[in-house]
């Protein structure tokens, strides 16, 4: 993926702290009953954003280094991590980012990890845990259910306006993991959720994706107001979207 477009997220970093929906609960309870992480357990995030996953690690006790490529993301996730001393916000890209030589309990990355050299985002990891530590993936994607309709019609906008612009809603990091040759067989949980979004948290919500960001300023101007006006004059000016979160968790071999 171009490198730029893993920069788009810090020009609108408040925004995206604000509509980015968050992982349910049940999501983190499983993470740390799989993986037996106690309180204090040492946790590098990769990817940590504005640490909408971060601080419910935080929450659960754990010392954690949190990696952020994006300095507004990052300024974002101290000021909400604040009151957990034991949470350290690194600015820095996580490929060249220099860790302690103390190994980690467990590797997160939340909605983070496809921004990472493939060549470098299992191997890594791996080489920071300690034996027997996990890596693990939250994800989540597009579903099926909500207003499907819409979601079929709105693909007129994207043809118009942003051509391939459908976004994909396959999760290979199972697989990849699998592949990897550094951790066992990964096990994987998906949570479904559905959120309801008015016209302008909609709009709110696309205009935080990286490959919106990318658009020049009339394209996208051109394309929400398609999508705005489908929202306005078919579905009464509100939606539900589905979600499909996903929880990838392996052992380090």
């Amino acid at each position: 993926m171009p490198a730029e477009m893993r920069e788009t997220f810090n020009e609108v970093a408040a925004l995206y702290d604000q509509v980015r929906n968050h992982y349910p609960g049940q999501l983190f309870e499983d993470l740390f009953a799989w993986t037996d992480l106690p309180a204090r357990a040492r946790v590098l995030e990769i990817g940590a954003g504005t640490g909408i996953a971060t601080l419910p690690l935080a929450e659960h006790g754990c010392r954690i280094t949190a990696i952020e490529l994006g300095a507004e993301m990052a300024d974002i996730a101290r000021a909400k991590l604040a009151g957990f001393p034991d949470v350290e916000i690194v600015t820095a890209p996580f490929e060249t980012w220099e860790a302690p030589e103390e190994p980690y309990d467990l590797v997160v990355s939340a909605t983070a990890i496809h921004w990472i050299d493939p060549g470098m985002r299992w191997k890594k990891p791996a080489a920071l845990l300690r034996r027997g530590g996990h890596v693990a993936v939250l994800n989540y994607v597009h579903a099926e259910g909500g207003d499907r309709l819409f979601f079929d019609q709105v693909q007129r906008c994207y043809d118009m306006f942003m051509p391939a612009g459908k976004p994909s809603n396959n999760n290979p990091y199972g697989q990849e993991i699998a592949m990897s040759g550094y951790y066992d067989e990964p096990r994987v949980q998906a949570y479904m959720t559905e959120e309801s979004y008015d016209r302008e948290d909609y709009i709110r919500l696309i205009s935080t994706y990286s490959n919106h960001r990318m658009l020049d300023e009339a394209a996208r101007g051109q394309l929400f107001a398609c999508i705005g006006s489908l929202i306005d004059n078919d579905y009464n000016g509100t939606i539900r979207k589905c979600y499909r979160n996903e929880l990838i968790v392996a052992r380090k071999k």
